[in-house]
């Protein structure tokens, strides 16, 4: 049996979104603040024994506690809900243990609980709440109800948790409706500790360096261990006497009962083979031992040099104290002799911190490894957990499966817009239920499959940060990546405070993220060149102001739907921009170039000739170049340019570090500009504050 999905309403930024979730690992990821935490949070508060507060109500809820002051209406009052689907063979034993407790349903192979956080009497609310703030004359309060529920305890005084079994309606073979049925609150708690048990790895781990703050120190979470899973040995009469002895003996009885969790923990990435090893010493009296009074060395095999805990680095210490937290909430967990819970979910938070991205890409499969171990330990092999990972990494991404990926993204709540300026709501969306259109490119289909599978080997490639950004610029080369930055501090000052992902593309792949960038609602700029060619037959480049010449861009023609240069370069800034797809496209457009009495328009093919163009003065006063003279007129500079550029002989990213290295200021190709002014507009609409702290643009190759 496991947890194959969850719906949450009315949890902070969780308005109402559903998640599914996989066998094995699920990873939660998104931009900061997008309420990956809040759907880890939930359960800590249904589950795990945390209070609620009132502040866990969603946003858009708290006006309705105040409605309830004036309207009487006790529907309105909000409620927290925590929907739990569960997958179940019929055929096993669990299923009998559950189909007992839930003995209507029409699914005999999914099952969900409903926890409800709702206020328990109304009619009692509204008289305390009359009695502690009564109505003034005019008929206003000294608090409103939601302030006066913010108050110590009263949330809890007038709330309590309702159960509900849940039986999903079907029509044509589609889900319909979900049938409710309140159950016993005795009998509620009972099945949700039949049904499943949670776990937590929290974020804030406090592995410090601190050596006065034993408390947090790995030795700590040794001696938990060890006390809750492993065999104790029994103390000697004569051990209080000889306590060397007894040490001794209590080192050898550690170094037995941990060496296969040393072992496994020595090949979780660190430490490498020029590392100390790991060695658990008794240093006081058995009573005593493992409960504040044993360390944690890192011992010099050769030099037998040992080192106290202290001196090992914090990656060291987060990465063993995961795989002993994991180890021991699996083990607890098996090894519940009565009525153990039929599902474990283990919440992992952030576990890239003080990682290097090594470790970070064989985190899973490390944690595993401990997991595995212990089910072979306890003879239970397919007596696994359920993990869910919420994570900052790129790394940690590349190393699972596309499908596995859940992505929360802010958006506004139900009823507001861009109008209304913070998004305090969140959308969450699984990549299990990606799938790309078929398209024809050039004249060849291209199908589902084949552009999925792209995808999914660019995104593994690259270390692809595209899951954590608000915006994504797609480029064609290694000159735009490396100018994009620059160009956005001098035309589109505001996008550095946006956290934006640059992907290097080419020309010809750009259109195959439009599924997946729609499919996440992700807006993206990009910036790619005309790739003119001569009119007819074979596709030879050719200048842009070439009479009939096409463009070879396969993106541009796909995302266009233009093929003509001359249709192109027709295109207002607005038949650029898509608005229900939060595009915007930019390619390169006719220049007035001026260099001295002398006027030309000019049409760039290329980022390179653009930016000669629009800078045309610098490179006539030698401040730019491009390794040839440059002739006196204006026309034949153009066939010059042409050739230069487009010769093997030029080197397109020595070209763009004298750029950088310009010690005159230089403009951005004019078509950069308006495409990234379109994404400053997308991104910082005219109320948000444009002086925050610049945050770095991310760069994927």
């Amino acid at each position: 049996m496991r947890v194959s999905g969850v719906a949450i309403r009315n949890f902070r930024r969780l308005e109402n979104v559903q998640i599914d979730i996989e066998e094995r690992e699920s990873i939660f990821v998104g931009p900061n603040n997008s309420g990956k935490t809040s759907a880890t949070a939930i359960f800590r508060c249904f589950l795990g024994g945390r209070d609620f507060k009132i502040h866990d109500f969603s946003v858009a809820r708290m006006a309705d506690f105040d409605a309830f002051v004036a309207t009487g209406d006790a529907e309105r009052l909000p409620k927290i809900n925590l929907d739990l689907w569960f997958t179940i063979d019929p055929e096993s034993i669990a299923f009998g243990r559950v189909f007992t407790l839930l003995p209507k349903l029409s699914d005999f192979t999914r099952v969900g609980i409903r926890l409800s956080y709702e206020i328990d009497d109304a009619k009692k609310l509204r008289e305390d709440y009359d009695a502690a703030y009564p109505a003034r004359e005019d008929g206003t309060r000294a608090k409103a109800l939601s302030q006066y529920l913010a108050l110590d305890g009263n949330l809890g005084r007038h709330c309590a948790v309702c159960y509900f079994s849940l039986d999903e309606k079907s029509q044509n073979g589609a889900p319909s409706e979900i049938v409710t049925s309140k159950l016993d609150p005795d009998e509620g708690k009972r099945l949700l500790k039949h049904l499943v048990r949670v776990e937590f790895v929290d974020a804030q781990r406090n592995i410090n360096d601190d050596d006065s703050s034993r408390s947090n120190r790995l030795s700590s979470a040794f001696a938990a261990f060890y006390r809750k899973n492993l065999e104790q040995v029994g103390h000697a009469a004569d051990a209080h006497s000889v306590i060397d002895e007894n040490n001794r003996q209590l080192t050898d009885h550690y170094a037995k009962q941990f060496d296969p969790l040393i072992k496994l923990i020595k090949h979780l990435g660190v430490p490498s083979i020029n590392d100390r090893e790991l060695r658990i010493i008794s240093s006081l009296s058995p009573e005593t031992a493992l409960r504040g009074s044993t360390e944690l060395l890192y011992v010099d095999p050769s030099r037998k040099h040992e080192l106290p805990e202290l001196y090992n680095g914090l990656g060291f210490k987060n990465l063993i104290y995961m795989a002993i937290q994991a180890r021991h909430f699996h083990s607890q967990w098996v090894m519940t002799a009565e009525n153990r819970p039929l599902c474990l979910m283990i919440f992992i938070e952030e576990p890239e911190v003080h990682l290097h991205a090594q470790v970070q890409q064989t985190f899973i499969s490390n944690i595993w490894e401990v997991i595995n171990q212990s089910a072979e330990a306890a003879g239970e092999p397919d007596l696994v957990p359920q993990l869910v990972i919420t994570t900052h990494s790129s790394h940690i991404m590349e190393a699972v499966n596309f499908e596995k990926v859940r992505y929360f993204q802010r958006c506004y709540t139900e009823g507001e817009t861009a109008a209304s300026g913070i998004r305090n709501a969140s959308a969450v969306r699984s990549l299990r239920a990606f799938q790309p259109e078929a398209e024809t490119i050039d004249g060849k289909l291209v199908s589902p499959s084949e552009s999925l599978a792209f995808l999914k080997r660019y995104l593994r490639l690259t270390h692809c940060d595209l899951f954590f950004a608000d915006a994504a610029i797609l480029v064609e080369g290694a000159v735009e990546k490396l100018l994009m930055p620059a160009m956005i501090e001098s035309a589109a000052k505001r996008l550095r405070t946006t956290y934006l992902t640059i992907l290097e593309v080419g020309g010809a792949y750009a259109h195959r993220f439009e599924g997946l960038l729609g499919f996440l609602h992700i807006p993206y700029l990009v910036i790619t060149d005309l790739d003119s060619v001569v009119p007819t037959g074979y596709p030879t480049a050719c200048r842009a102001d070439v009479v009939g010449a096409r463009t070879s861009n396969a993106s541009l023609k796909k995302l266009s739907g233009k093929t003509t240069v001359a249709d192109l370069i027709a295109l207002a800034p607005v038949d650029k921009q898509h608005a229900a797809k939060d595009r915007c496209i930019a390619f390169q457009t006719d220049i007035l170039v001026t260099d001295g009495t002398a006027q030309a328009t000019l049409r760039p093919r290329t980022l390179e000739e653009a930016i000669v163009y629009d800078n045309f003065g610098l490179l006539r006063s030698g401040t730019l170049s491009i390794g040839i003279p440059i002739p006196a007129l204006l026309d034949e500079v153009y066939q010059e340019v042409y050739d230069r550029i487009r010769s093997d002989g030029f080197k397109k990213t020595d070209f763009a570090m004298d750029i950088l290295a310009c010690a005159e200021e230089w403009a951005v190709p004019g078509y950069i500009a308006e495409g990234l002014r379109w994404l400053e507009a997308r991104l910082c609409p005219p109320l948000a504050s444009s002086t925050a702290t610049a945050i770095p643009v991310a760069t994927v190759a």
